[in-house]
Parts: C-alpha cells; structure tokens; sequence
C-alpha cells in the first residue's frame, strides 16, 4: 500500500511531469512533504504564537537577533557571490538560459539555489521574532503570504527548474538580502543605529528588485530558449503579486507618514519614532517591513 508521502509525489509528477534527476539526494528536495509540513508548522505558530504571547512579557532577543542577521547576511553574500561567479564566467545568457547548460555552471548554480532554497525556512525566524517581541502589527498578510510562499516554490523551482534562468531572481534577491539584514544587525546596536543612512532605500531596493526580475523573465518569453514557458509565467504572476501587495504597503505607509507628520509640525509636535521590523528601536520613522 503506498504511503501518503508516496502518493503526494506521484501525484506532483503527474500534474508537473519528472523531476530533475540533478537535485537527488539533496536535503529536503526528494519529497514534498517535509516542505508543507514546515509551512503548517509556521502557519500554526503565526496563529498561536500571539495568544501564547498575550498575557507575557516581550523578550527581548537583542543578541540573538544580532547573530541571527549577521548570519544571514553572511548567508546572503555567500549565494550571491556563488551565483554571480558561476554565471558571469560560464557564460550564461542573459536574455534566456536553458536549464541545462555546462554541467560544473550548472551544478555551482544548483549548489548555490539549494542554499537560496534552504534560507526560506531559516527566514521563518523574522516572523517568530515578530511573535517574541509582541511586534505583532508586522505580521501582516503581506509578510505571512511572501515566507510561507517562497519556501514551496522554490521546492518546485529547485525539483524541476534548477538551473539556467532561475539564477536571476535569486541573484538580485541575495544582493537585497546582504543590504537589509545587515541593516537590521547594525542597528540592533544601540551605538551604530544613528549612524546607519541606509534605511529609507531597503523598500525602494526591494520594489527595483521585483521590476527587474519581471523584465528578467519577460526576456526569455520574448526570446525563448527552452525554458519552460509555464514556469515563466508563473514567475511574472508571483511577481507582479509582490508588486501590487508591497506596493499597496509602501503608499499607505509613506503617505499616513507624511501627512501625520505634516499635521504634527502643523500642531508644533513631532511623531515618535518607531522601531524596524525586528523590533529593535530605530531613529527613522516610518516602519520598513520585512517581506523578502
């Protein structure tokens, strides 16, 4: 009799076809099932974590959160880095590159993808930071519909699309990643926190990204080389769902910030400051949310 586990992939190979035989063996990349099963995981903490926290002091977190974006950054740096120094020698096509290319770029590039893959369930750690730190206004649909999304896909994306013009997206989000955690490492330092300029180009960064990413896939549907289709498609949609999403959040965060404090300087008072998403306090206002 076969097991649920069993019939869940043979159902997934026969709506998505075989997978690619290259990603074998890697950590979590055989079934679909340990995949779901952490996002129900983090779906049931994002319900219960808040009630557990309602009636309990916040911790505080500062170290850990310190060592958890450094590591990220690290981690972020390191796939970019992998990424850009397999595909620039090895002559990937910018316009559209198929997924089966020279086989050591290939295989650099799935090395690095896992990585990328894998850091989507590490970055479930923003979310239960949030839940920690009773910063609950940051668990927003927004945030809960990016983390709980990108770890499927990019299962699907690693099982059937593991090279060729999947290393863009991951790339550039990599190079964001290396920014915006490192933002939110430094500024859990009291000391360093007013001396970090960058925080109001994280969303204009992220939004960039997502534009260019569509531009990106949009290439190879234009002038196709074998990539999948389907697959491109899907990549646009998911995009322009980001789009509109962190879009909607940056013009009613930006446009209530700016007239509160038009009002404010209007009544001769100022705003308080708010703290970034991680909860640590930050001497720039308004909220950044950490959706990617």
């Amino acid at each position: 009799m076969e097991t649920f586990n069993q019939k869940l992939n043979t159902f997934i190979e026969s709506w998505m076809g075989p997978r690619d035989s290259r990603v074998r063996g890697l950590l979590l990349l055989d079934n679909y099932l340990p995949t779901f099963a952490l996002t129900v995981v983090y779906l049931l903490i994002v319900w219960m974590g808040p009630k557990y926290m309602k009636h309990r002091q916040p911790y505080s977190c500062r170290g850990l959160m310190l060592l958890y974006n450094l590591g990220v950054t690290l981690l972020s740096f390191y796939m970019f880095y992998e990424l850009v120094s397999a595909v620039w020698p090895g002559d990937y096509s910018f316009y559209c590159q198929d997924i089966h290319g020279e086989p050591e770029v290939d295989k650099k590039v799935i090395n690095a993808l896992w990585w990328y893959y894998f850091s989507k369930f590490i970055e479930f750690m923003d979310t239960f930071f949030f839940i920690l730190r009773k910063n609950n206004h940051q668990i927003t649909f927004l945030h809960i519909y990016h983390h709980a999304s990108m770890l499927n896909i990019w299962w699907f994306v690693m099982n059937y699309i593991p090279a060729g013009h999947s290393y863009f997206g991951a790339s550039l989000n990599s190079f964001v990643h290396v920014v915006m955690y490192s933002y939110y490492g430094l500024s859990s330092i009291p000391a360093i926190r007013p001396y970090l300029w960058w925080k109001k180009y994280i969303t204009q960064l992220q939004l960039i990204q997502f534009f260019l990413t569509v531009y990106h896939t949009s290439c190879a549907v234009i002038w196709p080389c074998g990539f999948p289709l389907r697959w491109l498609c899907f990549q646009i949609s998911y995009m322009f769902t980001l789009i509109i999403l962190f879009s909607n959040f940056y013009l009613q965060t930006y446009k209530k910030a700016r007239g509160s404090l038009k009002k404010d300087h209007q009544n001769g008072s100022l705003p308080s400051t708010n703290g970034h998403s991680n909860g640590t306090p930050s001497a720039d206002t308004p909220r950044k949310l950490r959706v990617d």
